[in-house]
């Protein structure tokens, strides 16, 4: 069993408006974008970062926005729900927050006896918020959202799986260990992480296929402190079968991907260097930054890509 692992790095989704994306997260969701750069494959495309003060592994959801990109179809083989920690009996401000801000489908429910409040995304994504009385990550204070109800990080996400047997074994020998269940989910979680401890298998033998679109996540990413660590998982996980991509530059981190048993795309990222390689914490976000292989395109992409309100 694997140690290197300290929770959930990112999670990163696919959007059909980079304006209305970073309206909902910066706005109705009050996280500071603390990255604007664009797809390392597809320059001509965002790739936006949305997180606490320092974009800290284990808060930042990102999104690729294609314009016009078809909706997404739920089902299995993916994420199907991203959920965010607040703190204890702070619901109640969000319901009436997202109410104000016509956030669609919220309702009350709870889960592993937690409370929480689900909700959905400009393109139908699955989140929630939980209330989570044990987390002490600092907060976001400066978009628009009290400290003592903002937005910690993440708490978890939920997999939809035909079948999570497989998928409960890797993250097992990830380091994870299974700590609850309620009917098809199983619950299980890393001790002493970062925070986003926590991942939920629901396994789902009837339902269809997931199919990417806009409003379903791409990928989902754990942290490991460095390069070193991250090596040592990468071999450990090529011994025990898995494909797994070299090691890529990410510019502000340095990722490794591979394809879980249930169809979701796992990739283990290091919580160096950091979003502040290229631009001051005070700063974060607002510039366009450019991979190194791409910074030829500025005046393009400067005057093609989506203006987006800060």
């Amino acid at each position: 069993m694997l140690n290197q692992i300290k929770g959930l790095h990112h999670v990163t989704s696919m959007a059909s408006d980079a304006r209305r994306n970073n309206e909902f997260f910066t706005k109705k969701l009050g996280l500071r974008r603390v990255k604007k750069t664009v797809n390392f494959d597809a320059p001509d495309v965002y790739h936006l970062y949305y997180a606490d003060e320092f974009g800290t592994p284990g808060s930042v959801m990102t999104y690729f926005p294609f314009p016009d990109i078809g909706k997404g179809r739920h089902g299995v083989g993916e994420v199907g729900t991203t959920v965010f920690s607040v703190p204890e009996g702070t619901l109640g401000y969000w319901e009436k927050r997202f109410a104000d801000e016509g956030v669609g489908n919220v309702a009350r429910t709870e889960s592993f006896g937690e409370k929480r409040l689900t909700f959905t995304g400009p393109d139908g994504d699955g989140f929630a918020l939980v209330e989570d009385k044990t987390d002490s990550r600092a907060p976001w204070v400066k978009g628009g959202v009290p400290g003592d109800e903002a937005i910690r990080g993440f708490h978890s996400v939920a997999l939809r799986l035909k079948d999570g047997g497989a998928t409960e074994e890797l993250l097992k020998f990830m380091g994870y260990e299974e700590v609850d269940k309620s009917g098809n989910t199983r619950r299980l979680a890393i001790k002493n992480g970062n925070g986003a401890d926590v991942v939920d298998i629901e396994s789902l033998p009837g339902a269809g296929f997931a199919n990417l679109g806009a409003g379903s996540v791409h990928h989902v990413a754990f942290a490991v402190e460095d390069r070193a660590r991250q090596l040592e998982v990468r071999k450990a996980l090529v011994d025990t079968g898995y494909g797994v991509t070299p090691v890529i530059d990410r510019d502000y981190f340095w990722a490794i991907y591979f394809r879980t048993p249930g169809g979701v795309l796992f990739e283990v990222s290091t919580n160096e260097p950091g979003f502040d390689r290229d631009e001051d914490t005070a700063h974060l976000g607002e510039a366009l930054k450019l991979p190194t292989q791409h910074q030829h395109l500025r005046p393009y992409l400067e005057q093609h890509l989506q203006k987006l309100e800060d």
